[in-house]
């Protein structure tokens, strides 16, 4: 069975063994203090031995004792919350229950998790309710005691709160903050217990890394680049095993942005070792991305065709386009998860750590980094005009192909992007210059989304057409909806004209 998943939404307080708790009556919409609960709580820590899970901010506990016994994985959310899955205790208390080990793969990479530390808190909790009797957040005064590595290493003590939201907002730690600050308590600096358990060797095995620098060496431009995004990668790992909004999306454009800079800078590294990179990126963002179109264009025409009047929808179009859209889905969905179980992806993951971990640089990528990054940024711009170039040639013919100007279009989209992302990565070296341009990039990009979109979305309806009239059904709905995709494409193109022409004159 399954278990529960929550964010979890909590501060964490470092205070001495005699430090007073302060009287939280007075933070806003608290209208009563529960009664405290002492519990003891047992749990140990899994990782692998070099600790590629806290290294990421990931810990992976098997507790015993209080409400939420059980296996706990807690991944990093946004603004600083976590992810926590839960899975329920079980005889076996040595091996990771499969939903949680598959969630870590990626960052596994078939090495066994075993035990890293054991950690004892005896936990004072005092839920603080509103005046409707709701539990707004927990208070835990915990006292610890850790062993690295459990059952054999050194021990450390130390006493620490936690407020933890249950169904308060934000602005309840927000005020707590104030409150502790007033009496000299401030935040934990580290992150979480095991952190602070596991102390300078989760250090030692964090290595150092170069970033860039205008008078540094060019090629550390696009290797912070890509650790950035290879970070953002595993990141979004589990979210897309999850199905959870957005993961898929942002993992496709971490893939894309990886695979881009290697095409803007492969003059810093070895031709070889990149081109091999930037083939498996392109598997990847392809195979695991196919749910996210599916997912655009479900959420496209399903729009286009509701804010359309009732008496013009003829026969089932809304549901036609659900039913026939959930399919795909699944499918690409589906076939994303076996990518991401496969042993390809594991090795591409290997691969872009050892091309990190010992990057092979060329002599050009040891030169100075402002004017050897310049001079790439300068050269994905004259790659961004004669695409143009091509497109207005087709645009100004007596009589115009819109099927090979719409794929012209397509082709400057694809500068834009890559004009885009070199400037994201060249902006720590470039300053201004770099995100200026980079922001002109993205406008054009999005215009031509826009109308790649329509071009997509005007096969798909011709499809369902064909469908609709094959089951006896009308299929003039979906004609309407390919008219009026047709006009947004018109008019796509007409935005880009005046998008390039802005360019041109922040750019020339």
């Amino acid at each position: 069975m399954a278990g529960q998943d929550a964010l979890e939404v909590e501060r964490k307080y470092s205070v001495e063994t005699d430090t007073p708790v302060p009287d939280l009556a007075g933070l806003p919409g608290v209208d009563r203090i529960g009664t405290p609960q002492t519990r003891q709580l047992d749990a140990v820590y899994f990782d692998t031995q070099d600790f590629a899970l806290a290294r990421h901010r990931i810990t992976l506990r098997r507790r015993t004792g209080g409400p939420d016994a059980g296996w706990h994985l807690k991944l990093p959310a946004a603004s600083g919350a976590r992810q926590e899955i839960h899975e329920p205790l079980r005889l076996d208390t040595a091996t990771v229950p499969d939903r949680l080990r598959n969630l870590v793969a990626a960052h596994t990479r078939g090495a066994g998790l075993v035990p890293i530390a054991r950690l004892s808190t005896r936990r004072t909790a005092t839920e603080l309710f509103d005046a409707a009797g709701h539990a707004l957040a927990e208070f835990s005064d915990d006292h610890v005691e850790s062993q690295v590595p459990p059952g054999i290493g050194p021990g450390q003590r130390w006493r620490e709160w936690e407020l933890e939201l249950v169904t308060g907002s934000e602005d309840l730690l927000e005020a707590a903050d104030e409150l502790f600050a007033a009496a000299g308590i401030h935040p934990a600096a580290l992150p979480s217990k095991l952190v602070r358990a596991l102390g300078p060797a989760l250090q030692h095995a964090a290595p150092q890394q170069a970033t860039p620098e205008r008078k540094g060496e060019a090629g550390v431009v696009l290797l912070a680049y890509l650790r950035q995004h290879a970070e953002e990668l595993l990141a979004r790992d589990p979210g897309v095993r999850l199905d959870a909004p957005d993961a898929v999306h942002q993992l496709r454009v971490s893939a894309r942005r990886m695979r881009s800079a290697l095409a803007s800078f492969r003059k810093f590294v070895d031709a070889d070792a990149a081109n091999r990179l930037r083939d498996e990126l392109q598997w990847l963002a392809g195979t695991v991305g196919g749910a996210r179109d599916v997912e655009v264009m479900r959420a496209r025409l399903a729009d286009l065709a509701a804010s359309q009047p009732a008496a013009l929808l003829l026969g089932p179009v809304l549901a036609r386009i659900e039913e026939e859209s959930d399919f795909r889905y699944r499918q690409a969905h589906d076939a994303g998860l076996v990518a991401l179980d496969s042993e390809r992806y594991l090795r591409l993951l290997d691969s872009l750590d050892a091309f990190l971990d010992a990057p092979p640089l060329t002599d050009r990528g040891r030169k100075t980094a402002r004017k050897a990054v310049a001079r790439r940024l300068a050269r994905d711009v004259r790659r961004l005009q004669d695409a143009v170039r091509v497109a207005e040639d087709l645009d100004g013919a007596e009589a115009a192909d819109v099927t090979a100007l719409e794929a012209a279009l397509h082709e400057v989209r694809k500068s834009a992007k890559r004009l885009r992302y070199a400037g994201e990565a060249a902006e720590p070296v470039l300053g201004k210059r770099a995100s200026r341009l980079a922001a002109s990039a993205e406008r054009i990009q999005d215009t031509l989304g826009e109308l790649q979109d329509t071009v997509v979305s005007r096969a798909h309806l011709l499809e369902l057409a064909a469908a609709a009239q094959a089951s006896g059904e009308s299929a003039f709905s979906f004609g309407r909806l390919h008219a009026l995709e047709e006009q947004r494409a018109a008019e796509a193109r007409a935005r880009f004209r005046r998008d390039w022409a802005k360019f041109l004159d922040a750019h020339a």
